[in-house]
């Protein structure tokens, strides 16, 4: 694994332990966002992909969330069509506020830790 890819994936389980540690603490709002950052760094790598998307539906669970419930398991479906057709949205934060296929900026930041990748 490259440099920039080792850093990626430090930072993605950063990102998730952010989450689980806001989960936690009941603060679904703050695991939300980690868990969008957590996205913009993994999803172009099939399990970590998966992973994001399964605990924004745990998320979306717990808080009662039903929008987002349902958008989560319509990615979860989505997820392997994405990698064995190579069309992902890249920089999209993943959650059902944004649509599913609309590519997004990724800020700087991520950026500099995503470079390098195939995309």
């Amino acid at each position: 694994m490259s440099k920039t890819g080792s850093l990626r994936f430090e930072a993605f389980e950063a990102a998730m332990s952010q989450a689980r540690q806001h989960r936690a603490a009941g603060d679904e709002r703050s695991a939300f966002a980690a868990l969008e950052r957590a996205h913009v760094l993994g999803q172009l790598d099939f399990v970590p992909h998966l992973r994001v998307h399964w605990q924004m539906l745990r998320v979306g669970w717990s808080a009662g969330d039903r929008r987002e419930v349902a958008g989560q398991l319509m990615r979860i479906a989505l997820v392997p069509v994405g990698h064995l057709v190579g069309r992902l949205p890249v920089g999209n934060t993943g959650g059902a506020n944004v649509n599913a296929f609309k590519p997004m900026e990724i800020p700087p930041e991520l950026e500099r830790l995503i470079e390098g990748r195939d995309r």
